[in-house]
C-alpha cells in the first residue's frame, strides 16, 4: 500500500468520523441552519452546521501523518507552506464557529478569511508571474520593500504579488462562500478541483509528486463529508466551511505550477457567478453585496424545474469538462479554454433565465 493510497484513507476516514462527531456537536449546542430566515435556504428543517470544522480536523490529522511519515514539507512544498496552510485554515474554522452560532455581520465575518490571507502571504505563497494568452509571462515580483532581516533571511513586501494574491484569494474564498446553496455543489467542486491539481501535478510537465499528494489529501477530506453533504443533506459546511473550499483550491493552485487560469478554468462556474452577483447587486438592483436571493445559478436551475439532485449533477458535469480541459491544454491555450467557458456559461446563464421566466 503506498502512502498516497494510507493518506487518501486517512483524510476520508478522519473526515467521516470528524463529521460524524461535529454533526452531533452541533445538535448538542444548537448550532443548525434554520430554514426561511434568509430567502436563499432552500431546506425544510433545521440542519447542523460545523461541517468546515469536521474537515479541517482531518485535513490538519492527515498532513501531520503525513510530516510524520517524511512526506511533507518535500519539493515545492516548504514546511513555511505547510505552516501558512494550517495556521491559515484555523483562523476560518475559528471564525465559521462563532459565524455559525451567532450569525455574525459581514464587518466581522470578513476579518477571519482577511487573517487567513495574510497569514499565507506572510509564509510566502503567492503568484509571482501569469502566463499571458500570447505565451508570455507577466511578472508581479519586481517591487519588492523590505521589512526585517531575521537570523540572515531577509522577510519583504512584494508589492505587486502580495496585493494579487490578497485579492485573489478573498475573490475565490467568497465565490466559494456564495456558490454554497445546494447541497453537496461546493464540496463536491472542491474535489473535482483538487483531483484536477492532483493530475495536473503528476503530468511529465510539471512532476510535482508532493503537490500531488497534498491535493489529494484535500479531495479525501472533502470527500468524506460529501458522503453526508450529499443531497438530502444531513450537515452543511457551514462558513468556515464554504471558505476553506476556496481557500485550499488557491493555496494548491498557487504551490503547484497550475496557477491562476486553471484554478480559474475549473471554478469559472462560482467565480463568474461571483462577478454576477457583485455587478447585480451594486449597479442593477443597488442592494448590499452580502444581501442572500435565490438568483445564483444553482436557483436558476431549480427554477428551471431540474430537482436539487440533478441541478449539482449538471454543475458537476461542467466542472468535469473545464478540468478535463484545463489539464489537456496547459500554458497559453488555457486561456482560450477559458474564454470558451466564459461564452458557454453566458449563453447557459442565459437559457436558464428565460425557462425559469425570471428577472436578472
Amino acid at each position: 500500500m503506498t502512502w498516497f493510497t494510507i493518506l487518501s484513507l486517512c483524510g476520508f476516514g478522519g473526515s467521516l468520523l470528524a463529521t460524524m462527531m461535529m454533526r452531533r456537536i452541533a445538535l448538542r449546542f444548537g448550532i443548525v441552519d434554520h430554514p426561511g430566515t434568509q430567502p436563499r435556504k432552500i431546506h425544510k428543517k433545521p440542519i447542523p452546521l460545523l461541517g468546515g470544522v469536521g474537515i479541517f480536523v482531518a485535513f490538519a490529522v492527515t498532513m501531520l501523518v503525513a510530516i510524520a511519515g517524511r512526506l511533507l514539507p518535500a519539493g515545492a512544498i516548504l514546511t513555511k507552506d505547510v505552516v501558512g496552510l494550517l495556521l491559515g485554515g484555523l483562523w476560518l474554522v475559528i471564525g465559521g464557529v462563532l459565524d455559525d452560532k451567532y450569525d455574525l455581520a459581514p464587518r466581522y465575518q470578513i476579518i477571519w478569511p482577511v487573517l487567513a490571507t495574510i497569514t499565507v502571504i506572510a509564509s510566502g505563497i503567492g503568484i509571482e508571474s501569469l502566463t499571458t494568452p500570447t505565451g508570455g509571462q507577466w511578472f508581479l515580483h519586481q517591487i519588492d520593500i523590505p521589512i526585517v532581516t531575521i537570523g540572515g533571511i531577509p522577510y519583504k513586501i512584494t508589492l505587486l504579488t502580495d496585493l494579487f494574491t490578497f485579492i485573489w484569494l478573498l475573490a475565490v474564498m467568497y465565490a466559494t462562500k456564495f456558490f454554497d446553496g445546494l447541497d453537496g455543489l461546493v464540496s463536491g467542486l472542491t474535489i473535482i478541483g483538487s483531483l484536477v491539481v492532483f493530475l495536473t501535478s503528476l503530468s511529465p510537465k510539471i512532476d510535482q509528486p508532493e503537490t500531488a499528494l497534498l491535493a489529494l489529501i484535500v479531495a479525501a477530506c472533502f470527500a468524506g463529508f460529501l458522503v453526508f453533504n450529499f443531497n438530502p443533506a444531513s450537515i452543511f459546511l457551514g462558513e468556515g466551511g464554504s471558505l476553506l473550499a476556496g481557500f485550499l483550491m488557491v493555496s494548491l493552485a498557487m504551490i503547484s505550477e497550475s496557477k491562476v487560469i486553471t484554478t480559474l478554468v475549473v471554478m469559472s462556474l462560482p467565480m463568474l457567478d461571483l462577478i454576477w452577483v457583485v455587478v447585480r447587486r451594486l449597479l442593477i438592483e443597488r442592494t448590499s453585496i452580502v444581501a442572500g436571493d435565490k438568483k445564483h445559478i444553482h436557483h436558476r436551475l431549480l427554477a428551471s424545474g431540474f430537482t436539487q439532485r440533478d441541478a449539482v449533477m449538471v454543475l458537476y458535469t461542467w466542472a468535469i469538462v473545464c478540468g478535463i480541459l484545463a489539464f489537456i491544454y496547459q500554458g497559453q491555450s488555457q486561456w482560450y479554454v477559458l474564454a470558451a467557458a466564459i461564452a458557454a456559461l453566458l449563453l447557459f446563464a442565459n437559457y436558464l433565465v428565460r425557462q425559469a421566466k425570471t428577472k436578472l
